[in-house]
């Protein structure tokens, strides 16, 4: 079952929607999924339905609410892709966070108490590792995130398992940028990460021409295993 709910905003009165998937029965835990630059799109609701299927309460906050509430846009098509860049420079990273600092707090007011994890995408995959630095997420899973190299100062807050699938012909995350991924997060004890050879950004949405059939599915299911062993 999926509908919209609206979530409380840390420290005012303010709301914001959010996509939300339970499943059938009772949640083995919840996963909250923050977009792409391109808003709460089909594909993001996909994700949410596919992780309702596997038995978790699935929660895809609007963080572009404060510039455009209910926004969806087409990576594939040109000028949905450029409004999406442009909303990505207005965008507040930090707030985005604290946004899903509260999401996740919706979350585990839902399952009682449980474990609550996090996957994101594209600017989603940067906000995952912000988020498993600054908020209490039990696990982390980013995708494609942009700009991790420079975020490595927080690398020591860490405190729970973290994930990151990197595509090596990212054209928006170059070589260099990857290696200084791995040279300071491939000794951390609670990090994780995947490299694809041939593949680049993107590959893993659920529709479109950036998907890659065979990478993405072997994200997803490494996705699935490390859901599986740190929320259950």
């Amino acid at each position: 079952m999926s509908q919209m709910i609206t979530i409380d905003t840390l420290g005012d009165d303010r709301q914001f929607a959010a996509y939300c998937a339970a499943p059938e029965g009772a949640p083995r835990a919840a996963i909250i999924v923050i977009q792409e630059i391109f808003g709460v799109n089909a594909g993001i609701r996909r994700k949410c339905d596919r992780l309702a299927a596997q038995g978790y309460l699935a929660i895809a906050p609007d963080l572009f609410w404060r510039l455009e509430p209910g926004i969806t846009l087409d990576p594939d098509v040109p000028a949905e892709f450029q409004r999406a860049l442009g909303l990505m420079g207005d965008f507040d990273q930090d707030l985005g966070v604290r946004d899903i600092e509260a999401t996740i707090r919706a979350a585990r007011t839902q399952i009682g108490g449980g474990k609550v994890g996090l996957v994101g995408y594209c600017l989603g995959g940067r906000l995952a590792f912000m988020a498993a630095t600054r908020t209490d997420t039990d696990a982390s899973v980013g995708y494609y995130g942009v700009g991790i190299d420079g975020l490595l100062g927080e690398k020591h807050a860490i405190a729970h398992p973290v994930l990151l699938h990197i595509p090596q012909d990212d054209h928006f995350v170059d070589a260099a940028a990857q290696q200084r991924m791995h040279d300071g997060l491939d000794e951390h004890p609670k990090v994780t990460l995947f490299d694809y050879p041939g593949e680049d950004h993107g590959f893993a949405t659920e529709m479109g021409a950036r998907r890659s059939e065979a990478a993405a599915t072997l994200a997803d299911q490494r996705t699935a295993d490390f859901f599986a062993r740190t929320i259950g």
